[in-house]
């Protein structure tokens, strides 16, 4: 290491400083990363039915055509409720040409 001269404390201060914040900018994106995440919540068939108010014959139409992705354990099968949410899709009807008479 290099003996430091009264002169040059201001420089190597803020050398110090620079790095120690650095560090700092470092260790919060770490701690950001190591925060627990929510688990993933599931929804069951009759759940998904419920939430979009229509019959199991239509969750299961859209399973089958890909519409929703399911996941199975042990024979039973699973929506992720952020999967179900993502399927919805705007329809934007000022933009349509539909005449109403």
């Amino acid at each position: 290491m290099k003996s430091l001269q009264f002169e040059d404390l201001p420089k190597a201060m803020a050398q110090v400083l620079e790095k120690l914040d650095a560090l700092e900018q470092v260790l919060n994106h770490i701690q950001e990363k190591l925060q627990p995440k929510e688990p993933e919540e599931l929804m069951t068939r009759q759940e998904v039915a419920a939430y979009f108010k229509v019959d199991l014959s239509t969750v299961w139409k859209w399973s089958k055509k890909g519409t929703l992705t399911t996941y199975g354990v042990q024979g039973r099968v699973y929506y992720k409720r952020s999967e179900i949410e993502g399927a919805l899709i705007q329809i934007n009807y000022a933009n349509r040409n539909v005449m109403c008479h």
